[in-house]
């Protein structure tokens, strides 16, 4: 089956480049990211739509803009209103018209896109009438019973509202059936507990969505990683496991927070340093 895929933009973040990259110094990062005034790092939020004949499967939702004028310059969000609505318009179509919102978690930079637009004293309100939404189980936990070090990135009125939809499909292993045959699902619990990444077959090769095991690719270099993910030694070492597997069938990743590149093959060199060729910048119906 060849499926057709879309890179869609979704709001763009500026957010502190220290602790984008964790315990790597800034003599380093800077030379992949340059911060601003404000030592923050211009960071994509990119979706990524499939369509396999059968439907339109939309992974992850981006930042959306939902918050406040405050928080949205806390937060770094650029843009005004959902630019991810905008991003679908400029290819013909709306929210209603995809069937499944696959998250590879619930922080808010990653399914914020699924709620309509801050308003002052206006309520929140679910977007993709139509869609179903897969989590996995430990990702809902986590997001419906936060540490107290992750409680900001997550969204209580989401949860509520995505629970309240009826459409809500909490996922426990590697397939799902409302999505069919060529999606294999992978779990990482480096960043946040229950990552779900999906791995979707090709009839060239497969694709990656890699979500923030690597959000872009500098962090596809092992040992780098972020100050917000939860076990960095852990995210390493998943890391290289499932880089390996793509390796072993020349495979593509799909970046969500890259902000100039969105798919790149992954490569490994000689002293077994892994990399990336062959990027893209944006996917316009590719056949993968």
């Amino acid at each position: 089956m060849e499926r057709r895929i879309y890179s869609l933009d979704g709001n763009y973040q500026r957010l502190d480049g220290g602790a984008m990259f964790g315990n790597a110094p800034r003599a380093l990062w800077e030379s992949w990211a340059a911060p601003d005034a404000r030592h923050r790092i211009e960071l994509a939020s990119r979706a990524l739509l499939v369509d396999d004949g059968g439907g339109r499967i939309l992974f992850e939702a981006g930042a959306g803009f939902f918050m406040s004028p405050t928080l949205r310059d806390r937060y770094g969000i650029q843009g005004e209103g959902n630019q991810l609505l905008k991003s679908l318009q400029a290819i013909g179509l709306t929210d209603s018209d995809i069937q499944v919102v696959v998250l590879s978690h619930l922080h808010f930079d990653h399914a914020g896109g699924l709620l309509s637009d801050w308003q002052e004293d206006q309520p929140q309100r679910l977007l993709f009438p139509q869609a179903r939404f897969l989590v996995s189980r430990q990702a809902w936990y986590r997001a419906t019973h936060p540490h107290s070090r992750d409680r900001a990135s997550f969204v209580p009125v989401l949860n509520e509202l995505l629970k309240k939809s009826g459409r809500l499909e909490i996922i426990d292993g590697p397939a799902a059936p409302c999505l069919g045959d060529g999606y294999t699902f992978h779990f990482s619990h480096g960043h946040t507990p229950g990552l779900m990444l999906c791995e979707i077959q090709g009839e060239h090769s497969p694709v990656l969505f890699i979500s923030d095991l690597a959000p872009g690719r500098a962090w596809v270099h092992t040992s780098i990683t972020m100050g917000y993910d939860r076990f960095p030694e852990l995210l390493i070492d998943e890391k290289r496991r499932l880089l390996d597997h793509m390796l072993a069938q020349h495979g593509r990743l799909f970046f969500t927070h890259d902000p100039t590149c969105a798919l790149a093959h992954v490569t490994r060199d000689e002293r077994l340093r892994y990399g990336t060729t062959n990027p893209r910048a944006l996917l316009q119906d590719l056949a993968i």
